[in-house]
């Protein structure tokens, strides 16, 4: 696993993968990912910007995948294993994702709550979903969720 640091157990499913960026004098290109290569089916490709301070958590989908890229800004990852039959059930990982960070992209499986902290905005947040956005599949647990036990203000 290469980027910034992944504290924490690594989560089953979960893939952080190192984005090759490809710079000269006028800027730089990035493919974040090929279907082809990563095998996920894209139902949505969503855009959102965040400000320094805030607090996206828990959030975990039933059903969909998703993969994350982070544009610009800084976010503290973190991810929760809600699957029961996992061997990875209630474990925790987090890393940093953005600016300062090697580019990456990141991926999650369904039933993996995630969550973010924007250290550094604004943030901006590109993500692709297998499915298009649906209210039953959407599962939302407080951020001071105790089962979790996650403590954001650090």
């Amino acid at each position: 696993m290469t980027g910034s640091k992944v504290q924490g157990q690594v989560i089953e499913g979960v893939v952080v993968k190192e984005v090759a960026s490809h710079a000269d004098q006028r800027g730089f290109f990035r493919e974040i990912f090929r279907v082809e290569k990563e095998a996920v089916e894209i139902g949505q490709l969503s855009h959102s910007l965040v400000l320094a301070g805030v607090v996206k958590a828990w959030h975990v989908h039933a059903v969909q995948s998703q993969w994350n890229y982070v544009a610009c800004g800084l976010i503290k990852v973190v991810l929760h294993d809600t699957r029961v039959d996992s061997p990875t059930y209630r474990k925790t990982m987090e890393f940093l994702a953005g600016d300062g960070q090697s580019p990456q992209a990141y991926f999650f499986p369904p039933g993996v709550a995630h969550g973010y902290k924007c250290l550094q905005g604004p943030m901006h947040i590109i993500y692709a979903t297998s499915g298009v956005y649906d209210l039953s599949d959407e599962i939302r647990i407080s951020q001071g969720d105790k089962e979790i036990g996650y403590n954001w203000s650090v």
